[in-house]
């Protein structure tokens, strides 16, 4: 499962400068443009919520390139939902997992929704930074996700807030990742996406 990809020019020391202050990243996922920051990063998510006119108290899912990134983020290499996903990752597939005590993007949660993205070039730039990212989509809250670059920056630029945007072209558009939490050992789909969940 661990990426070890060649990354495009992305401007990899711009982009830690960001996430180190407590800015966004901005990049393409399998469908749109996602937005990312530290999930242990309490000025990160904070500069996401205000971005996003997100209600505060509502978590953020988060990407990880391998399960030593997921395992970072607090959760139990033995856990039964990590044991179930990791079975089908990479994947766009969502799975909530617990977590050993809540992180900024959890919003006080004891558990964390977390993927590792079926698209190859994005698991190579979280392994390139060494972290697991929040993957939120680009748009305001409850708008429609940006797949144009081109409008992304124009967004970010009238936000206000410090972002590095990875432009890799128009995105393809399509279904969110799927969302599932393991309910008496069974999968339970809380949103369908483009994963479909066979047992």
């Amino acid at each position: 499962m661990r990426a070890t990809l060649p990354l495009p020019a992305i401007g990899l020391p711009a982009a830690r400068a960001t996430l180190a202050a407590g800015g966004v990243l901005a990049f393409a996922t399998e469908s749109s443009y996602g937005l990312g920051v530290d999930p242990r990063s309490a000025a990160g998510v904070e500069a996401l919520y205000r971005l996003k006119g997100r209600e505060r108290g509502k978590a953020l899912p988060v990407i990880a390139a391998d399960l030593a990134q997921i395992e970072a983020l607090g959760v139990a290499a033995e856990a039964p939902a990590l044991l179930w996903a990791k079975a089908r990752w990479p994947a766009a597939l969502t799975v909530v997992l617990p977590i050993v005590r809540p992180l900024p993007a959890s919003a006080g949660g004891a558990t964390i929704a977390v993927r590792v993205p079926a698209r190859e070039t994005l698991r190579g730039l979280l392994l390139a930074l060494g972290t697991a990212l929040t993957a939120t989509s680009a748009n305001p809250s409850g708008g429609e996700p940006i797949s144009d670059p081109t409008a992304l920056a124009d967004w970010l630029s009238r936000s206000g807030e410090r972002f590095h945007l990875i432009d890799e072209g128009v995105a393809p558009g399509g279904d969110p990742s799927t969302l599932v939490e393991l309910a008496g050992g069974a999968p339970k789909v809380l949103r369908q996406g483009s994963y479909r969940v066979e047992g």
